[in-house]
């Protein structure tokens, strides 16, 4: 008499029972963290690499917050000659204080004293916004390019960011993310640039980049 499994077309009960054994060890062990993690705080997140996504996944996580009812922050450094989608869609929230301080990328303006100025109007607003209790989480867009050449102050950005409210979230983004921001941030993630449409000459378009 044949087994079961040689029957065309019936399960391989042997394969099913790995998978399960498997999938109750997986559990046993997220079930175990999940059960460690038991601190409720502000985290910071930094959103680094050369590829793209880094501020697309900080506004995935501005729309996340807006749908819980929290209060929101947005700073964007370098972006500013130009409109995008998402500043158009989150304008229209009454909880979200929308603020874009550039003045376009380094290699249009080519004018470092006035870049300079710019980023520090913009980290004067975001530093206030740190320091808002009420506001929930705060995006610094494009911070790290300002850091990278030197137009804020690493250690006043470290000391705004660790004195902010305790349950206040801070997600920042950009290339180059400085050492000290990835040592100091909860959760870091790199966005690895494998192909992208610009290399082929596909403009940048509404919906994806704009």
């Amino acid at each position: 008499m044949s087994d079961v499994a040689d029957v065309p077309g019936a399960p391989d009960t042997s394969r099913e029972e790995r998978h399960r054994q498997r999938m109750q060890r997986k559990k046993a062990v997220v079930d175990a963290h999940i059960a460690s993690a038991t601190e409720e705080r502000g985290v910071l997140i930094v959103n680094t690499g050369n590829g793209k996504g880094k501020s697309t996944a900080a506004f995935g996580m501005v729309a996340r917050a807006l749908g819980h009812g929290m209060r929101v922050g947005v700073v964007q450094f370098i972006k500013g000659s130009f409109s995008t989608g998402e500043e158009a869609f989150f304008r229209r929230f009454p909880e979200i204080s929308y603020h874009v301080m550039g003045e376009g990328f380094t290699w249009e303006t080519q004018d470092r004293s006035r870049d300079i100025q710019a980023a520090q109007a913009a980290w004067a607003v975001a530093a206030t916004l740190l320091r808002d209790a009420d506001t929930a989480l705060v995006v610094l867009d494009e911070l790290n390019i300002a850091l990278k050449y030197g137009y804020l102050s690493l250690d006043e950005v470290l000391n705004a960011v660790s004195a902010r409210p305790v349950h206040q979230h801070v997600v920042i983004t950009g290339r180059a993310a400085p050492p000290a921001l990835i040592e100091a941030a909860d959760t870091v993630t790199e966005m690895s640039l494998i192909k992208h449409a610009f290399q082929v000459g596909i403009r940048a378009q509404n919906g994806v980049e704009l």
